[in-house]
């Protein structure tokens, strides 16, 4: 048992009632108990609106009574995304609100009836018998900037979906209906190809213009880059396309109908950068962090989405342990197993950081001193991917000391502060 879980159970006492609630989509149920696991009256059933959460609370305050307890600690089982609603209404009362690990309601469902069955007035006993023996976390639920931030990267994410499906959906009409296109022009995103693709036409069609004309039209996206040699060696292939000619008219109200598709999502993505943009100037320490090399605006804005306020934390093992980073291993007698990352945590912020620290390595001269050090080194070399991860953990390290005092980071100060690296020549 460590220190923090001791903590955990010295706030529960005698004076403090015990209320596990096993959360369903529509009807939740809730059990009451106390310090030693007696419980307290029957089961409530209610569902998720307000007057179900006012009869919730209702029932507290009258065991409360009943029973003289001061104080109130609700656990929760934190299924998929429908226990927020109650979290956020309950910042109105005086309750303390707790999260327990889904594994250990699994794991441990057992112990009372040694029987693997699952039901939600069990499991809501199981939940309150977590909360008793001090297994549970306090929900860090983001607030302010901070929620309008993981909205933002929830927007981002469903666009970049969406746009990945269009850009394929556009490929693959110009395979069908102007395979030479690309002949032409080398991506159909840049601005003159685009402005030829939006006149909306079949190659036969468009071989029939004039050269002027199609010039003319370009010349409304795109100033420069393209001349009137592009323009007749597009009309030369499409004079020739072995493009389908057939369903000619839904060819042209597929294509437009995905131009207009494409051109709304880059529009949202435009109107998102401006406005993450204003959050990231709200945050103290964002502009330092920004300055190092490496580092953009979407690695900033995606890591305070996935951990809120660093106010919250008090050191940077509790980020690296949210984002499942922090070390195991398995150990029995003389045996040792392999040490491996516990994956336990926020998936995208691990993620987020295995993507960012790759062209951090690349690019940020401390990073890629640290990465060479790691596995060139005679004693205990690191593997790649090891190496990586404890970079991921070097750089939440120091975004949590950027955000919390603000400082100018310093590659070569970095490479300072470890004693191994003072051998190494400076970076430049």
């Amino acid at each position: 048992m460590n220190y923090n879980q001791n903590n955990k159970i010295a706030q529960i006492t005698s004076q403090t009632l015990i209320i596990g609630v096993d959360i369903a989509k529509f009807k939740h149920v809730a059990r009451a108990q106390d310090y030693r696991g007696l419980e307290f009256g029957k089961p409530l059933y209610f569902g998720n609106a307000r007057d179900s959460f006012d009869r919730f609370v209702e029932w507290i305050k009258e065991i409360q009574d009943q029973q003289n307890m001061n104080k109130v600690i609700i656990g929760v089982e934190p299924t998929g995304h429908y226990w927020l609603n109650l979290a956020h209404y309950l910042k109105g009362t005086d309750f303390k609100l707790v999260v327990v690990n889904p594994a250990h309601v699994k794991k441990t469902k057992e112990l009372d009836d040694n029987s693997p069955t699952k039901n939600d007035v069990k499991d809501a006993k199981v939940i309150a018998q977590l909360v008793k023996d001090g297994r549970y976390a306090e929900p860090n639920i983001p607030e302010g900037i901070y929620a309008d931030l993981r909205i933002a990267r929830k927007i981002r994410d469903q666009l970049s979906v969406d746009l990945q499906a269009v850009q394929g959906q556009i490929h693959n009409w110009i395979d069908r209906y102007f395979p030479e296109f690309l002949t032409v022009f080398k991506d159909w995103e840049g601005l003159s190809a685009l402005q030829i693709l939006k006149l909306n036409l079949l190659p036969h069609e468009l071989a029939e213009l004039p050269d002027q004309e199609l010039l003319a039209h370009i010349r409304k996206a795109a100033k420069r880059a393209v001349g009137i040699s592009r323009i007749k060696e597009l009309k030369k292939v499409a004079g020739v396309s072995i493009g389908i000619r057939e369903g000619s008219d839904l060819a042209k109200l597929e294509l437009s109908t995905l131009l207009d598709k494409y051109e709304l999502i880059t529009k949202k993505f435009e109107q998102l950068e401006v406005k993450r943009d204003e959050l990231l100037e709200q945050i103290p320490g964002v502009h330092q962090m920004l300055a190092i090399t490496g580092i953009g605006k979407d690695t900033i804005a995606g890591f305070f989405a996935e951990i809120g306020d660093l106010r919250y934390y008090s050191h940077p093992r509790q980020i690296i342990k949210l984002a499942g980073l922090s070390l195991m291993e398995h150990t029995s007698g003389k045996h040792k197993g392999q040490t491996r990352i516990t994956k336990r945590g926020r998936r995208n912020l691990r993620a987020l950081l295995f993507r960012v620290i790759m062209p951090l390595v690349a690019k940020n001269s401390a990073f890629k001193a640290l990465h060479e050090y790691y596995t060139k080194r005679p004693d205990n070399p690191l593997k790649k991917m090891q190496s990586l991860i404890a970079l991921c953990n070097k750089l939440i390290r120091v975004l949590f000391a950027i955000g919390k005092k603000q400082f100018v980071f310093s590659e070569e100060r970095m490479l300072k502060d470890i004693p191994h690296m003072a051998e190494l020549p400076k970076v430049a």
